[in-house]
Formats: C-alpha cells, structure tokens, sequence
C-alpha cells in the first residue's frame, strides 16, 4: 500500500529516476577511466614487468657504498632484508587490514567520491591502503581539474586490483618499501636506511624503523634531519600504533619511545660527500666504457648509469679516503690563514692588482659585456651589482650578498690542493683528493690538472743517469755553472749555504735537492736519454727538450706522476692507477671484469733493478736526511719511507712524493691562478705545504690496525753490489793543488746543443728544493 503509493508520487519517481542516472553515471565514468579515455591503465601484462628506474652503486673495495649516480635515489632489496619490525611499524600505521583486504577499500572509495565531488570536501580523507599506494608510486598521478583526485584513485584502484591479482602480499610489500619516496629525494627503504642512519635496512633497529616510516606521512614536515623534534613526535606515534595492533609489547615500546634520535647521515649526491672527484672522474671513464659494444646489453642498448641500478666495484677504500680527506682539511685549513697572513695588504689577489685585473678580463661574463661594445667603466658596474651567493669557507659554507667582482677575489685567495695514494703493485687508487672541495671547486687536481712538477722530477734525472752507466758515488761540485748555449742560463741553489768547493754523491745531491748538480747530471746524461727514462716510466705529457726539464719546468699531472714512482716499489716496472674492477647489473650479473676495463700492466722493466735499488735507497736518505727529514724529526715516524719534496719557481707548487713498500702517495698544493704563489719559500716549499698532508694522513694509518700490512711492510734490502757502491763518502773536498790547478770552467755548453730560445730562461732562477 504505501509502496503504491510512492510509486505513484513523482517526486519519488524523479527521485528513483535521478538515482539510476546517477549509477548509470558512475557507471559511464568508471568505464570511460577503465577503457582509458582518461589516459592509459597499466595492463596486466604490464604488471607482470614492472621496471623501475634505479639508482647505480659506486662501492669501495670492501663492498662499502661510497656514492651513487641517479635520477631517483632508489635502490632495490629483496623482502627477505626486510627486519618484521620495519613490516609491522608500515602496517600498523598505513594499512591495519593489509592482509584481510583484496587492496581496495570500497568504502573509502566511496567516501572520496561522494565528499570530494558532491561537498567539496578536500580534507575527506584518502582511504588508501599499501597496494594503492604502490600504484600512485609507481605510475605517479596527473592533473584532471577538477576531477584529479576521482580519475587517479580510481585507476589506482584498478591498477590495484591487477597487482592483488598477480603478485602475494609479500611481493606487493617488498615492491612498495623499494619505491615509495622518503625524505631528501630519496626512493626506497634501503636508500633511506643508507642515507640518515648509514645501516642497511637489515640492520635498522625499532626506533630507526619507525622513524623512516613515520616520515611517510609527510617527507618534508617529518624529515629528521631538518625537524628533528617533529620527526621524533611522529616516530612515537608509529610506535605506539605498533603496540596497539600487538606487534610491540608495553615495555619494549616504552624502550623504544626512550631512545634518542641519532642520524649519521650520508651525501651520495654527486657534488657532496665522501670522493666525490674520484666518483666525477668514475663515471666520466664509465661515460666512454659503456659505449663500446661488448659493454651493452643483451638487446644493444646503452646501460644508463642513472636509471639500471649497476654496481661499480672500484678500488678506493673507504676509510682511507676519510683518512686523506681529514688529512686535507686539517692541514689545509691551517695553511689558508698563514698564507693570507703573510701576503697580508699587499696580496696579490687584491682589485688592485694585476693577478685580479687579468682573472677579471677571464671572466666569461666580461667577455660577453664587452663585446656589446660596453665601456669599462659600465662593464665595472655591471659586475659590481651584488647577489645572493653560496660561499665556500674553512669555517663552513656561508650565504652572503656579493657582486662578481668581489666573489672573484674572494675567491683567488684559496690554496687547492690534491692527493692520490694507490698501491704501488697493483695500481689500485686506494685514496683521491681532487680538491678542496667538490661543490664549490670541481677541477680535479689530481687527473685534469698539469703543473710544473719541480724537484719531484729530478729522481727520474738521476734514474737516467745510472741507466747510463754512472755510479752512486760520482762527484759533483755545487758551483754554478752557465750554459752559454740556453742564453747564459745560470740555475742556481736554493739555499746559499752550499760550498763550491764541495763534492757531493749523488745520494747526497738528489736527498738535499741541489739544483746545481740536477742539471749537471742531466748535463752528463744528455736531455734525450732523460726525456727517453720519463717515457719509458710512463709519462705521456710534451717534456720540452731544455736544460730546464731537470729542475721540474715540465707540466705533469698528479695521477701521471703517481704512475712514473710506481716503478721504485714495483720490482722496475710501472704500474698503471685502477679506479674500477668490475660492472655488475641489478641482477648481479658481471658486465665488465677488470680484466675487460684495466690494461694489462707493462711486462717490460723502465731501468734495471740495480738503479732501483740505488734508487730506493736515494730517497730514504731524502726522509732520513734530506728535505724530508721532518717526518723523522718533527712527526716522529718510524716506518720504512721513501720520498721527494718539490718546489717550483715563485713557490707556485708544493709537491710531496711519500713512498712505502706497499702504498705511494703523492700531495699538491698550490693556487690556481698560476700567477700567484706563496710569499715566500719558508712556507710554500713542498716540505712545508705539501708533506704536512701527507704526515697527517700517514698518522691515522698508524693509528689503525687494519692497515699494518701497509705501516710495517718493509722495503727490499739492497743486493751486495749496491751496498758496496754506495759505501763512499756523502760529501768530499778536493784538495788544495787539485782546486788550484783545476780547470774546470764555470761556463758549459750542453752536449746536444740547442737552438738559442732568445730571453726564454732569462726568469729561470732554480728550484726551491
């Protein structure tokens, strides 16, 4: 009766006739989303090959993350690295009912839609759950206007759906914890666990569980490092949820709500962090590897880098690349203050010199203002008009509002610097300091620059010269000589202390560094047979055939350096740096070895093993004796060392070559406007500038068991023969009728004589040490 009567009023049928519109509606949109009128639904098939874009791996040679190469930070782990405490923390705080529901929530749908589209209600609530989640991560949403949020969660829903059909829970879990976005732009759980506590997921404990997924709320408001309170707060709230769903007993809840916060977090982006030139100078060698054929995959596409999560085996240790860094810094910090003290108001870098003025006209941005035909004095107030800049300091980086002009001489005062330390046998780069600091000085010092090498050159003098036939114990006086054949060059000493009427051996020439008898040994040798050992131990830069070349004038680079010293510890032969071991897919399958990426080392011997020894036991007496004898009596070392100081002309390089049987390093410092020095030698010689690094670095080592096998090795002990060639006096004066009746002229010529270069060595007055 009263049905009858409903149907017959209109109203009610207007009603039951608008409700079917309604359905007949939702069922139209529903349908228009799932036939993909409002863009493509990932299909089944689809699903079954999920890709995703992952980070590649840069790692030391313990396995130890040291950096990565991405466009998501992200990184792929199986469920089984999963602790249950990080599943039950993600459960109890996104999803209660993850295992009782099919994905959806139905009723969360609906609430969505009827408040969103029919009140307007932005604040209604998403009703997502974990496989929901997944599908808005893995394909991400797009803008619909108006009907955004409708249009995506549906066919989230439906992509939600085809993922409960297809993979377990246990896989829909490990697929969601591998891609949803945690705080700083980072994908994954591993890739967070790496980056704010330094663990491995496997090892993360409750408290740090809890704090990752409870950023999940909110990456930026919950972010522990920038609001460590509020992501403390939410940390609290995850674990309580955990002890209200059962997964966390009242005790051992109230334990983990006590725990403190503690961060150590990591920088793998590619300017910031640990290596970060080692890793620039990875993927440049990775950027040509990767194009040759037998390095592709399977179908002969190119490897991405930033996108198919490789991992990079290389040879850098991780820890002794923190040692060298804090090494650096230690020493450099110091060093930047002494040097600016001692220039004080008359720097060089100042607006007003010349040094500033030609750096100025380098500019790119004078440049282009100059060729619109711009005065000087309008370009100057072009490049006066200040801005916010990011600034490099010893003390930290620091914001501040300078114009270009000042930015440039704020700028021209900083010492750089650079070291690389490998094993001598191998080639393995066991540490490497590009510069001060990567972000702010991208120039690698160590591969890309070339400087004047200065005294570090004169051992491969002195290697050609026994090469030659001449003996440890042959004599030289200190007195200058001039070469009338290079326009009268007359190298000179360092030091004025040197008696000319002394005799020095070899031993003692080279240990003190005389500049006087460097060329007069070259002079013996002939400049061909010098440039010839250089070639043979493996240096590859133009060596300009002049006198010059034996005080260190030739531009060498660091790593080409290392390569030529190698030799002194490695049984003759030269051993060739190797950054890389072996590429490896997300599948762990290799696609390069080492044998594929790292040249054979060269068979053939550079000189023979008797100069090696005489060699070795020269640059003992360096450290023992010599320019390097601070490391003896100022940092006290005891372990077997070798070694070369270097200085170059105007004190514009400190070189410091450090020798151990089983690791060489080399350190650099300098500025890189090559117009300025240091003010004076005291402090840019390279037992000042440059060693100090290198003792700052070796003492950590010590400290550091791990390392024994490089602290304690010994060096070789010389065969009988050398032994017996090196017993003679270090120094010896002639005697009186012998100096009287000499006739050995202070003027020479060189054996192979040159084309004069007019006034080319007219500012050459000798290296420091």
């Amino acid at each position: 009766m009263v049905l009858n009567k409903l149907l017959k009023n209109k109203w009610f049928k207007y009603a039951i006739k608008g409700l079917l519109a309604l359905i007949v509606l939702n069922v139209l949109f529903i349908s228009s989303i799932y036939l993909g009128l409002w863009g493509k639904v990932p299909s089944t098939d689809q699903l079954k090959d999920l890709k995703q874009s992952q980070a590649s791996q840069v790692l030391d040679v313990n396995n130890k993350l040291i950096g990565k190469y991405y466009i998501y930070d992200r990184q792929s782990i199986p469920f089984t690295d999963f602790p249950q405490h990080l599943i039950d923390a993600l459960i109890a705080t996104e999803d209660a009912r993850f295992y009782e529901h099919n994905g959806i929530d139905i009723k969360s749908l609906f609430r969505v839609f009827f408040k969103t589209i029919l009140t307007g209600d932005k604040s209604s609530g998403g009703g997502s759950t974990i496989t929901l989640q997944l599908a808005k991560n893995l394909f991400g949403r797009k803008d619909f206007g108006p009907f955004s949020i409708v249009v995506n969660k549906i066919k989230e829903a439906i992509v939600a759906s085809r993922l409960e059909d297809i993979y377990s829970k246990e896989d829909i879990l490990t697929f969601y914890l591998n891609t949803v976005p945690f705080p700083d732009n980072t994908y994954g759980i591993e890739s967070a666990s790496l980056k704010f506590f330094n663990v491995h997921t496997k090892q993360l404990n409750i408290s740090q569980s809890a704090t990752l997924i409870g950023s999940l709320k909110a990456n930026n408001s919950y972010n522990p490092r920038l609001f460590p309170k509020k992501s403390r707060a939410r940390r609290d709230v995850v674990i309580k949820q955990m002890e209200k769903y059962g997964y966390l007993t009242p005790e051992k809840a109230t334990k983990s709500i006590a725990n403190k916060l503690v961060l150590d977090y990591q920088y793998y982006a590619p300017n910031e962090g640990l290596a970060s030139y080692f890793r620039a100078e990875i993927k440049k060698q990775l950027d040509s590897l990767l194009q040759q054929d037998k390095f592709k995959k399977p179908n002969g596409e190119t490897y991405n880098i930033f996108q198919d999560g490789l991992k990079i085996y290389t040879t850098l240790d991780n820890t002794m690349q923190r040692y060298a860094e804090q090494a650096m810094r230690d020493h450099m910090t110091k060093l930047q203050a002494i040097y600016e003290k001692a220039y004080g108001k008359n720097a060089p870098w100042l607006k007003s010199k010349s040094a500033f003025i030609a750096s100025k006209r380098r500019l790119k941005k004078y440049k282009t203002l100059k060729s619109l035909n711009l005065t000087e004095k309008d370009i100057e107030d072009s490049l006066k008009i200040p801005q916010e800049k990011e600034l490099f300091s010893w003390d930290g980086t620091v914001i501040k509002s300078i114009s270009t002009l000042d930015s440039l001489e704020y700028y021209m005062k900083f010492l750089n610097s650079g070291l690389i330390s490998l094993d001598p046998k191998s080639g393995a780069i066991r540490a490497y300091v590009g510069g001060i600091d990567y972000h702010f000085f991208q120039y690698d010092h160590v591969s890309q620059s070339k400087r004047q090498v200065g005294s570090t050159f004169k051992p491969i003098v002195y290697t050609a010269a026994l090469e030659s036939g001449m003996k440890p114990c042959t004599y030289f006086s200190a007195k200058a000589i001039t070469y009338t054949d290079y326009d009268d060059w007359t190298p000179i000493n360092a030091s004025e202390t040197e008696d000319d009427d002394l005799n020095y051996s070899l031993e003692k020439a080279l240990s003190n560094s005389i500049n006087t008898i460097a060329v007069k040994v070259l002079h013996e040798t002939g400049i061909d047979n010098v440039i010839a050992q250089a070639k043979a131990m493996g240096i590859t830069s133009h060596i300009e055939e002049v006198p010059s070349i034996a005080l260190g004038t030739s531009n060498l680079s660091l790593i080409e350096l290392a390569k030529a010293y190698t030799s002194f510890v490695n049984d003759s032969r030269l051993s060739t740096p190797v950054f890389i071991t072996k590429i490896e897919d997300k599948e762990g399958h290799v696609i390069a070895s080492h044998n594929d990426i790292n040249p054979q080392q060269p068979a053939e011997k550079a000189f023979s093993d008797y100069t090696r020894q005489v060699m070795l036991e020269f640059l003992k007496a360096t450290v023992n004796d010599g320019t390097a004898q601070r490391l003896r009596s100022s940092y006290g070392f005891k372990n077997d060392i070798a070694g070369k100081t270097g200085t170059t002309q105007d004190n514009k390089d400190g070189w410091f070559v450090g020798i151990m049987p089983n690791l060489l390093t080399i350190t650099w410092v300098g500025n890189d406007n090559q117009q300025i020095g240091f003010s004076n030698t005291s402090i840019g010689q390279g037992a000042n500038s440059a060693l100090p690094i290198f003792a700052n670095y070796l003492q950590e080592l010590n400290k550091d068991p791990k390392y024994n096998a490089i602290t304690k090795a010994t060096f070789e002990k010389p065969s009988t023969d050398v032994i017996e060639d090196l017993d003679c006096e270090l120094t010896k004066k002639d005697g009186f009728f012998k100096r009287l009746f000499s006739n050995d002229s202070n003027k020479k010529t060189f054996k192979k004589k040159k084309k004069k270069k007019k006034g080319f060595f007219s500012w050459l007055k000798g290296d420091k040490d």
